[in-house]
């Protein structure tokens, strides 16, 4: 198994399949629990992820997964290795709940820590991303049509800075943005905001507080597809199978 277009098809079939189960759930009177870390899930995340994992394991049983909620009741691998895939069923459990529509299912393929594939749907909103090798990034809109997208330079006008609606370190992030002559601040929710990068339409987002590697991974993907980059504090590259697949605090960037 390749990570090729072909591939990412599947991935593609894959993850709208999860949307349509999600779909399912909501607007309706969805019981929400609390995990040990007091995050939100639901029977929206679970049915999803259970369908995605059954689906991977379908293309390539030898490839271990690596998903939200088996980590969070213990019986995810403990290391992914050099080949992996890392799903968030349902990124922005809280946005599914508050109906804002800014939830996506996450799948990518890890390769020697890097995300080399990625898909990210948005069901609600009707729209899809998708990314292998630099250069191949598209998105896809009710239409299914694919159009490509790749990430952009800041504008003379100063960078959009996009930021988490309900995460992150708020001081900080008012201190960056005083720094700079912002042109635009949007908050996003989920994974969205990596695939808004890609897409062109913003320039920076500082993720300052940890994140899981299932938060990020099929994004990242999605943005290094685009052109753009995800680098730590320090600017050293975000990699993949860190010890309890956390990650530090990073930067996503446009082309500058």
């Amino acid at each position: 198994m390749k990570p090729d277009s072909v591939l990412l098809d599947r991935i593609v079939a894959i993850a709208e399949d999860a949307g349509r189960t999600i779909l399912g759930h909501y607007g309706a009177d969805v019981a929400v629990e609390r995990k040990a870390d007091s995050s939100p899930v639901t029977v929206a995340d679970r049915e999803a992820e259970a369908l995605i994992v059954a689906a991977l394991r379908a293309i390539d049983p030898e490839i271990p997964v690596v998903a939200e909620e088996a980590a969070a009741a213990g019986t995810a691998p403990s290391e992914g290795g050099e080949r992996f895939w890392l799903v968030d069923p349902l990124d922005g459990t809280r946005e599914f709940i508050g109906q804002t529509d800014e939830f996506t299912v996450n799948i990518a393929l890890v390769e020697n820590g890097t995300p080399v594939l990625g898909a990210v749907h948005a069901p609600a909103l009707g729209e899809t991303y998708g990314g292998l090798a630099p250069g191949t990034a598209w998105r896809s809109g009710r239409d299914a049509a694919r159009r490509s997208i790749a990430a952009r330079s800041v504008p003379a006008a100063g960078p959009v800075i996009l930021s988490s609606r309900r995460h992150g370190d708020r001081d900080r992030l008012a201190g960056l943005l005083a720094s700079l002559e912002v042109a635009e601040h949007r908050t996003v929710g989920s994974s969205l905001k990596f695939c808004l990068l890609a897409a062109g339409e913003g320039d920076i987002y500082p993720r300052y507080g940890e994140t899981n590697e299932w938060d990020t991974a099929a994004g990242h993907a999605v943005l290094l597809a685009a052109g753009g980059s995800v680098s730590t504090i320090e600017g050293t590259p975000l990699g993949y199978g860190k010890a309890g697949f956390r990650n530090p605090e990073f930067i996503a960037r446009g082309l500058g």
